[in-house]
């Protein structure tokens, strides 16, 4: 799947992260509970080296709970990374973050020195919410479409605690395929990057397999078809998407199942786990040295091409 949401900006907020980040103590990644992994940026890892990372992962209402509780778990367990929780819908806990900085870096705390927090995140992913709710005003601009953020922002939080907002990142290229897809469900990409169809496809093949009460229920479908263009012509057929001479509409019905996804209208759902990305990633990253070493081998054998030739 092709999708064109690399912005323009990303090369300057890019380097303007890398020049700041000598004063940086403490680094924030916001992504989305619905998938930890293929909502965060790859950078952020390259990016802060060993500084204290805080992984909030926002919109937890949306997700599937025991899965956010794995999630927790997992993410915490890594060097030097603390991972929180958060909802769109109550985020008192967000008043806890100031603290959590201060934690995470004890000497400069008990020094009384300045502590400088910078938050990133994809676009959408919910960080100027968050920055509004932490500031008890709308310091940041929000919004409903992917890169409202343009430029950095510093903001007080607490005495002696200084956040940086940054604009959303995303990367030129996603090796794992999947995470893609998951990207364009959860809305982090505007609609126009993708065909809806397709993503409902993708979409509705996880359900099936991972949250098939959830269709059912919602949709009054007794069983589910086994492939996924049939579960999505089953929705459209239930909710009046039916062209003349009884054709469905698949377009229509797709747009209904993706949008019920994002208002939690289906439920609360998890798109990936850990155990399901360990495995993807030992997939991907084999598929794409395979296609490194196809470039390889072509290049030399035009190489030879052209020696036999002289």
């Amino acid at each position: 799947m092709a999708i064109n949401w690399f912005p323009g900006h990303m090369h300057k907020a890019q380097k303007e992260i890398k020049e700041i980040l000598p004063m940086i103590d403490v680094v924030i990644e916001v992504c989305d509970a619905r998938l930890p992994f293929s909502s965060e940026n790859p950078m952020i890892t390259e990016i802060r080296g060993d500084k204290p990372l805080i992984k909030i992962l926002n919109k937890s209402d949306l997700a599937d709970p025991k899965l956010t509780e794995i999630w927790l778990a997992y993410l915490s367990a890594q060097n030097n990374v603390k991972a929180i929780a958060l909802t769109t819908e109550n985020n008192t806990a967000s008043s806890t973050l100031p603290d959590l900085i201060r934690k995470l870096v004890p000497q400069k705390d008990a020094d009384g020195k300045q502590i400088n927090a910078v938050i990133m995140g994809i676009p959408n992913v919910g960080k100027s919410t968050l920055i509004n709710t932490l500031v008890g005003k709308a310091k940041a601009k929000v919004g409903n479409e992917p890169a409202v953020t343009k430029g950095q922002q510093r903001i007080k939080l607490d005495e002696g605690v200084y956040l940086l907002d940054t604009p959303g990142m995303l990367w030129p290229k996603i090796v794992n395929d999947n995470s893609g897809f998951r990207l364009a469900v959860s809305g982090a990409v505007k609609d126009t990057a993708f065909d809806h169809d397709e993503i409902a496809c993708f979409a509705a093949e996880y359900l099936r397999d991972s949250y098939p009460e959830l269709l059912k229920s919602r949709y009054k479908i007794d069983e589910l078809p086994e492939q996924e263009v049939e579960v999505i012509e089953a929705i459209g057929r239930k909710r009046g998407c039916v062209r003349s001479g009884g054709l469905i509409d698949f377009h229509k019905a797709s747009e209904i199942l993706i949008n019920e996804i994002r208002d939690k209208t289906l439920g609360a759902i998890t798109f990936e786990t850990p155990e399901m990305i360990e495995k993807e990633t030992i997939f991907f990253l084999k598929k794409e040295e395979d296609k490194v070493a196809a470039r390889e081998a072509k290049k030399l054998a035009r190489g030879r091409g052209r020696k036999n030739k002289r």
